[in-house]
């Protein structure tokens, strides 16, 4: 069956929307076949040359499906076409039935996942900063290899990485620039950024290095039934499971102004520098409108 192309317009619209409103970055997700959408590195290389000021995000970018030479060149082309406007959001992949097919369909090995993770991110550091650079790993071996772009930022992109239990906190502390989780609630972003302390204590790492972002998905809506019907036909769509199961493990807040302010407020509160929104409904320029002139300044108030 034939489908329609998606619209890409529409995507650089909103980002020139976003970035004409007062938001600081704009953001996409990635999949190749899991969650068929727009290319998120593409996107963004678009997006640069519409916008000017907004930082350009991967929400997240699952580096284990790419060649970690490959993808650093393409990463470090990006941040020049945008003069240093790049961070990454990167994740290994949920273990889900579609994600797996997805790592088996690109001829990468799912249950390695997490080692060419660890591997493909040390090689792109490397690239971005060494003149030349020799590898011997489990899955990839370099030899003299020097990155022929390199990224505006010193010494590299960031790299921003969620973290819920501690071999991905402890692998975060090694290898990353900031924190970026889904938490359901205020208190569990308290209680992971305690034991990210305690786990920099333990391993001689600094925590406070850290950039420390949360990503939650809103539906603001004065009916609070309908922003309840929006947000879980949008997370229900999205992932194939019931809602009260996303959002026992994701932050979630559909209702009016108020309580979508609040709800951010709390996490700011907490000690999140930055806050990526997703909007959980089908009228993704509306809410982008709501979020900033309802919600956005009783955050800032």
């Amino acid at each position: 069956m034939a489908t329609s192309p998606p619209d890409t317009g529409k995507a650089i619209e909103l980002a020139e929307m976003a970035e004409g409103l007062g938001f600081g970055s704009v953001w996409a997700g990635d999949s190749i076949l899991a969650r068929p959408r727009l290319e998120a590195l593409t996107t963004l290389a678009a997006i640069a040359a519409r916008t000017r000021q907004v930082r350009l995000g991967t929400a997240v970018l699952l580096p284990a499906l790419r060649n970690p030479v490959i993808l650093a060149n393409e990463v470090a082309n990006l941040d020049l076409l945008s003069q240093g406007r790049v961070v990454l959001g990167v994740g290994i992949g949920s273990k889900t039935p579609l994600v797996q097919r997805e790592f088996d369909s690109c001829g990468v090995s799912f249950s390695h996942r997490v080692s060419i993770y660890e591997e493909g991110l040390t090689i792109m550091r490397r690239l971005w900063s060494e003149p030349e650079v020799t590898f011997t790993g489990r899955h990839f071996q370099l030899k003299e290899v020097s990155l022929g772009l390199r990224p505006i930022k010193k010494p590299g992109i960031p790299l921003w990485m969620a973290g819920t239990v501690d071999a991905a906190r402890r692998r975060m502390l090694r290898l990353g620039d900031g924190w970026f989780p889904n938490p359901p609630t205020t208190q569990a972003f308290t209680e992971g950024w305690d034991r990210i302390k305690e786990l920099a204590v333990e391993s001689g790492e600094d925590a406070e290095k850290l950039h420390r972002c949360v990503y939650t998905t809103l539906n603001i809506n004065e009916d609070a039934a309908q922003a309840d019907k929006e947000m879980r036909a949008f997370i229900e769509g999205y992932y194939g499971s019931p809602f009260e199961t996303a959002s026992r493990t994701q932050s979630v807040c559909a209702g009016n102004a108020e309580k979508c302010a609040s709800w951010i407020k709390s996490f700011v509160d907490a000690g999140a520098q930055t806050v990526v929104i997703r909007f959980g409904g089908p009228d993704q320029q509306g809410q982008l409108h709501k979020c900033a002139q309802e919600v956005l300044p009783k955050v800032r108030g």
